[in-house]
């Protein structure tokens, strides 16, 4: 018998043929497998409040309740739902808007607006501004606030590159200010975020002028003895 040798055939350019379509199981099985990381996969979880700075709050954990408590007055056959905590939030604002403060259960914000302390585009503080800080650190001593956030904000006017270094050395003026008056056990947490986490409309002035502002918030009725008895006074991420 004759063999005849193997030969592979190509095409008039030289190149090898194209291979043929792949088999139609391969797609079928990659589309059910797609389909079922879909039907499987863990749901998203949104941020408790997407409109606040990461780091702005404490977090609180909720009241432990004994389901077995003769107190508690449940029909027959049911139970309790998860506890929560509530957190009831009081805020106060003087008349022109230049200053405002929240209380909540945990925390304690006060919100200066940029131009009761700084000329426009400064970061240099008015002889007006300290009197201002000095009784938000008198408050931060009252609640023997330990750990302080100093948070800088601007419009959405100009770069947002220019308004993130605005806002950051606005927040470090303002604690340089806060820190004369607080002891070096006190944490300090300084950022300049720009136009980001407005509080009002950026599409009108006096919008733009609530935006315009630096926050100095706490824990309320924080214990002594922090995180900030060790090393530098000022954490800056």
């Amino acid at each position: 018998m004759t063999h005849l040798p193997l030969t592979r055939s190509r095409s008039r350019s030289g190149s090898r043929p194209r291979p043929g379509p792949r088999p139609r199981t391969t797609t079928l099985a990659a589309a059910a497998t797609l389909t079922a990381l879909v039907l499987f996969a863990p749901p998203a979880l949104a941020d408790d409040d997407p409109g606040a700075p990461p780091g702005s709050t404490t977090t609180s954990p909720p009241p432990e309740v004994d389901s077995n408590s003769p107190g508690l007055k449940l029909a027959d056959g049911a139970t309790l739902a998860p506890a929560k905590v509530l957190d009831i939030k009081s805020v106060v604002e003087d008349l022109g808007g230049e200053e405002r403060r929240e209380d909540t259960n945990t925390d304690v914000k006060f919100a200066l607006q940029a131009e009761v302390l700084f000329p426009k585009d400064s970061s240099k503080l008015n002889p007006e501004a300290n009197a201002r800080i000095k009784a938000i650190a008198e408050e931060a001593r009252a609640q023997k606030a330990t750990d302080v956030r100093v948070f800088g904000f601007t419009d959405d006017l100009g770069s947002y590159g220019h308004g993130k270094k605005l806002s950051r050395a606005r927040a470090e003026a303002v604690h340089d200010e806060l820190a004369t008056h607080l002891g070096p056990e006190v944490t300090f947490s300084v950022r300049g975020y720009s136009e980001d986490y407005p509080i009002a409309d950026n599409g009108s002035e006096e919008g733009r002028k609530k935006n315009r502002r630096v926050e100095v918030s706490f824990p309320r009725g924080a214990s002594d003895g922090g995180a900030g008895a060790a090393g530098s006074p000022t954490a800056k991420p």
